[in-house]
């Protein structure tokens, strides 16, 4: 706490600074010139490039960082992302194009430690000097609570939208949209609109303490009338959809009736790298992928009030080749400061690199539930949820191997809750194991949500995949016997902070459910001092029948690939 009141205080003397504010006034007033001066080229029937550039689930992750691809069926990194990296290509898009516009669709204040020790004010003054014209709060918005929410977005200077957001009065009766439902640029002689929708599934997919005091309503609720609003009342010629609430169901929104009109869903929440627009029924469908490691860009060509042609591209934020912005540089210097030792502090190695990209098994996950089983013995099967953040550790240091660091640790675990135990029968085992594999590999789009498999230790899993529900499940076999559906079992989980006790990693009706006096992060650290370095190669305790081990997405039925 003192650390923090010292980092506000600190944080609050900086920002006083009256040079802060005045690079980006000038700045701003010499692309107003320019823009006017283009604009005014626009009666004389020259075609004129408008840009508007999207990133989304940044987490946090404000510096340079390792990050996967998938090449050759293989693993390979390269160097993406930092806030002073992609500062700098935000200038040298706007000097060469002024009629170009930033967009974050969310995630911005949840994802490091960073974050998590200033409750995400850390964020609101790079956020800022970043320069973005508009935003969209993402799931993880509300982590700190509705009111550290509003006071984080209402911190930022540019506009925020989303139509989905409603203030909770008290028995479920919905107030007013915490935030506007759309935002229009005008821009050479045309109107674009761009509609806001987050995730209606936060309640239920994250601890749902977080966002006690909102009410999440389903795009469909009000997507036909803000649609119409756009075109029919506002006169928009072009409108956007800037979404988080994962691939599956932004292609499932773009394909409803409701969404006739749209052109473009900018999507978010599921990291996924869409490369080439996804098309459908009635609207477009892109995602720039995570971690500020992708930029997306859509450029439009306007001839005579008229949009003439449109070109979408996915930018890789290649660091080592781009020179940082020395102003956004300080700002993380400044933020950091207090907390520099426990950022860089070593706890542990491990002989691989680390990452999370495989939807059934990965390295990460696998180093999760090893440090559970080696702390609670005696428990059947350990669970670790299906989370997708975290960028990887694939930079070795001096040992020779991959450091893993108290800053890491954050970026695995952003919220340190605590273990918690309790007993399951065989029979809610199997009915919970067929509900979590529809949530991701339903065929109906609109019934999968956030994450992927659930990951677990002690047991042992075959499935098909793409199945009908209730019909995946094969083989499950517990500390090698198998399944009995009468018998009870313990397990261990982290708990989520508002869930009743008796449901324990959306298992519903355990038994003697018991919090743990260890958080995650504990440990963690403990089984690392003792094992490090650690080899956390995927045990295949869960085993797809009918997709591979290195399945890397969970859309399927359309063309796109994860690379």
């Amino acid at each position: 706490m003192s650390n923090r009141r010292d980092f506000l205080k600190q944080l609050s003397t900086f920002l006083g600074l009256p040079l802060v504010g005045m690079p980006a006034l000038a700045s701003d007033l010499s692309q107003n010139k320019k823009e006017l001066r283009e604009l005014s080229s626009a009666t004389n029937n020259k075609p004129l490039k408008i840009s508007i550039y999207q990133t989304t689930d940044v987490h946090c992750q404000v510096h340079a960082h390792d990050e996967f691809f998938w090449e050759n069926n293989q693993p390979v990194f390269r160097k993406t992302g930092g806030y002073a990296y992609l500062k700098t290509l935000f200038d040298t898009w706007r000097k060469a194009n002024p009629l170009s516009f930033f967009i974050d669709t969310g995630d911005m204040f949840q994802g490091s430690e960073l974050a998590a020790k200033t409750t995400g004010q850390a964020l609101v003054p790079i956020l800022n000097e970043m320069g973005y014209n508009l935003y969209l709060p993402g799931n993880w918005e509300v982590v700190y609570g509705k009111r550290n929410m509003q006071h984080l977005l209402g911190a930022l200077n540019a506009p925020k939208v989303c139509a989905n957001m409603y203030h909770d009065l008290g028995n479920g009766q919905k107030g007013e949209l915490i935030f506007p439902p759309y935002y229009i640029w005008y821009v050479a002689g045309i109107k674009i609109g761009f509609l806001g929708y987050t995730d209606h599934l936060v309640p239920i997919r994250q601890s749902p303490n977080y966002s006690k005091g909102i009410i999440y309503t389903k795009p469909e609720e009000n997507l036909k009338h803000y649609v119409q609003t756009l075109k029919d009342q506002e006169k928009c010629d072009f409108i956007i959809i800037v979404a988080h609430i994962g691939l599956s169901q932004q292609i499932a929104l773009a394909n409803n009736p409701d969404c006739e009109g749209v052109n473009y869903i900018f999507g978010g929440d599921t990291h996924e790298r869409v490369r080439e627009p996804i098309v459908c029924r009635y609207a477009k469908v892109v995602e720039p992928g995570a971690f500020g490691s992708f930029i997306g860009h859509l450029e439009l060509t306007v001839q005579n009030k008229k949009i003439i042609e449109e070109k979408y591209e996915l930018i890789e934020v290649k660091s080592p080749h781009i020179k940082p912005n020395i102003f956004i540089e300080k700002l993380i210097t400044n933020a950091e400061v207090l907390f520099k030792k426990d950022l860089q502090e070593v706890i542990g190695y491990s002989t691989i690199p680390l990452y999370r990209y495989f939807v059934i098994e990965n390295p990460i996950d696998t180093m999760i539930l090893n440090a559970l089983a080696w702390n609670f013995p005696d428990i059947d099967i350990v669970l670790s949820n299906g989370f997708r953040f975290c960028p990887p550790q694939a930079t070795a240091d001096h040992t020779g191997n991959f450091p893993i660091t108290s800053a890491y640790l954050y970026d695995m675990f952003p919220v340190d809750s605590n273990a918690k135990t309790a007993k399951v029968t065989g029979q809610q085992l199997k009915n919970w194991l067929e509900k979590e594999l529809n949530n991701v590999f339903a065929k109906d789009a609109r019934e999968r949500f956030g994450g992927w498999v659930v990951k677990f230790h002690g047991m042992k899993v075959k499935f098909f995949a793409f199945a009908e529900m209730g019909k995946r499940v094969q083989e499950i076999s517990i500390q090698g016997k198998p399944l009995e559906l009468d018998k009870t079992y313990t397990i261990a989980a982290c708990e989520r902070d508002g869930d009743p006790d008796d449901v324990l990693c959306r298992i519903k009706g355990v038994t003697e459910p018991r919090l743990l006096p260890k958080t995650l992060h504990q440990i963690m650290k403990e089984y690392l001092k003792h094992n490090s370095p650690v080899t956390p190669l995927p045990a295949k305790n869960a085993i797809a029948l009918d997709a591979p081990a290195t399945l890397l997405t969970q859309v399927t039925g359309v063309n796109y690939t994860f690379r």
